[in-house]
């Protein structure tokens, strides 16, 4: 195994465990970051706070606001994904293209 393997493979574990720890011993709520700012906001302006734009747009339900997350979030992965590919991709054709003009040389 190579190390850049061994380092995907201890990464990968890691994250495991913490992932595994924090499910059994924290017995946490999961809830959306954007309630709580607004309990923060509430709670240091004691209410007095009057958002300054309203949503242009709002979702019918919490399953279609998950559902366009979740296509937000997959699009960014693909385009990520395809820049990875990209400069790999780039690279190994340098790498072949030297080892090439090193063989007819």
């Amino acid at each position: 195994m190579g190390k850049l393997e061994i380092a995907v493979l201890v990464i990968l574990v890691l994250f495991i465990v913490q992932f595994l720890y924090v499910s059994i011993f924290t017995h946490a709520e999961y809830g959306g970051s954007d309630e709580q700012g607004g309990k923060k906001v509430k709670e240091i302006t004691g209410g007095k706070y009057e958002p300054w734009i309203k949503p242009i747009w709002e979702p019918p339900s919490g399953e279609i606001e998950t559902l366009l997350f979740v296509v937000q979030a997959s699009i960014g992965a693909i385009i990520i994904g395809y820049f990875i590919g990209y400069y790999r991709g780039k690279e190994k054709g340098r790498t072949e293209a030297r080892q090439n003009d090193l063989k007819h040389k």
